[in-house]
């Protein structure tokens, strides 16, 4: 049972430490024109990414607190966010 215990709390640190990059401090550091791997340095890997023609969209974070961009030809073109505070 212990092992259990200790995993989960694992898994809830990990979790919470992933989101501590969603920070709006974070959010205002996102540029047009930066790179994904500049995005990738200051939010970590995304939740999940997405292609469409020639548009790259990746989210960080979840449905209720995330911040997307989106990349052409590997650049940040577009972002938001949302429940940052």
């Amino acid at each position: 049972m212990r092992t259990h215990t200790a995993a989960a709390t694992l898994l809830a640190t990990l979790a919470l430490m992933a989101c501590s990059k969603l920070t709006p401090e974070n959010y205002d550091r996102l540029k047009p024109g930066m790179s994904y791997l500049q995005v990738k340095a200051i939010l970590g890997d995304p939740a999940n990414c997405s292609d469409l023609l020639t548009v790259k969209t990746c989210t960080w974070g979840d449905d209720t607190r995330y911040i997307n961009v989106n990349f052409v030809a590997d650049q940040v073109v577009l972002f938001n966010s949302a429940n940052l505070r």
